[in-house]
């Protein structure tokens, strides 16, 4: 089993890497977003609190979304592996997905970071915001997940770099560019 942490700020290419990530590699996605925005589309107690959560522009706290993100890894047992995107955001949570993982004979075998300046993240999240109508994209939302993630959610790389695992890979560019950064970083530690 392989599994990757794709690490990035808002609006760095996570989800749209993720895919092809998904497809080349045969992985499964676990993205918190996603499992955060389903839960609030369907109105479950779950997707209240978050959406109240996320609507304050904050982080869903460590309990929620690991208890979330379990649930969901446990609905693929015959995964070739995992692409985690939005998770984790604290240390707190890296130390849990390590715990689960081990306790199912497994690990988090590459954190692939997509460095992208916070100019073209403004760019290329004003554009998505045209397109998906997300509530997270609003500009004044925007500006406090970027903050949050420059100067909370960064502090996870070190967890990861004390064990070798980080690759920084360019994130600005054509898609298909950044894509083939991402595999080359991938093949070199598969």
């Amino acid at each position: 089993m392989f599994n990757i942490v794709l690490f990035g700020p808002p609006g760095a290419g996570k989800g749209t890497q993720s895919e092809r990530l998904i497809e080349k590699y045969n992985l499964v996605h676990l993205s918190t977003g996603d499992m955060f925005r389903l839960h609030i589309s369907q109105d479950t107690e779950l997707g209240l609190k978050v959406k109240k959560i996320i609507a304050d522009g904050l982080l869903v706290p460590d309990s929620i979304t690991i208890d979330m993100l379990e649930e969901e890894a446990q609905k693929y047992p015959d995964a070739k592996g995992f692409i985690f995107d939005g998770f984790p955001r604290t240390v707190a949570q890296a130390e849990a997905l390590d715990a689960y993982l081990e306790s199912k004979g497994q690990k988090i075998n590459s954190v692939l970071r997509l460095d992208v300046n916070q100019d073209v993240i403004k760019e290329r999240i004003a554009e998505r915001s045209k397109i998906s109508g997300r509530a997270d994209d609003d500009a004044e939302k925007l500006l406090k997940r970027i903050d949050e993630y420059f100067n909370k959610t960064i502090h996870v790389l070190p967890y990861y770099e004390a064990q070798g695992k980080v690759t920084t890979v360019n994130g600005i560019g054509a898609i298909d560019e950044v894509s083939e950064r991402l595999y080359a970083a991938i093949d070199a530690v598969k």
